[in-house]
């Protein structure tokens, strides 16, 4: 994990589900400690949330993802964190060996019933089942020339 180039204030995470099966990693520090999440992290100063978010599932998972729609939002008086649903587009999942100690294809059901399932990747997951109620990317034309602008809405 690059530190010297880290936003501490924004960051994102992302639920690939594949063939009824979802994607998570056991976690290997913090409050998350021992807990199976969803893959995500900081966004790196320059970066767009969307690529912080390929990257980040890259590192942590060796699986190459594309961003959907937005699926949440957590603000609190620190940092913001937002929630896509995400496709999987290549690579075989494996564990960093670092952020964390095993990463697995867990079926929906079995994700939302286990005990090492933190309350709020559960809920992520839900919202993603739920996807057609997210948030869409849409055409966004800014004044400023190469910036980095999204705009997501309600269809």
């Amino acid at each position: 994990m690059e530190q010297e180039n880290t936003n501490w204030g924004q960051s994102v995470t992302g639920v690939v589900i594949r063939e009824g099966k979802v994607l998570l990693g056991r976690h290997t520090y913090g409050p998350g400690e021992g807990k199976l999440i969803i893959p995500g992290g900081y966004v790196q100063y320059g970066e767009s949330p969307q690529d912080a978010l390929k990257r980040e599932y890259m590192e942590e998972t060796n699986v190459v993802v594309e961003p959907k729609e937005i699926i949440g939002i957590r603000f609190n008086v620190h940092d913001w964190y937002v929630a896509f649903r995400a496709e999987y587009v290549s690579g075989e999942a494996m564990s960093d060996g670092d952020e964390n100690s095993e990463v697995v294809w867990l079926s929906v059901k079995e994700a939302l019933e286990r005990d090492d399932v933190p309350d709020l990747t559960k809920s992520l997951i839900q919202a993603a089942i739920n996807s057609g109620n997210g948030l869409e990317k849409r055409a966004y034309t800014s004044r400023e020339k190469n910036a980095p602008f999204s705009l997501y809405t309600k269809s």
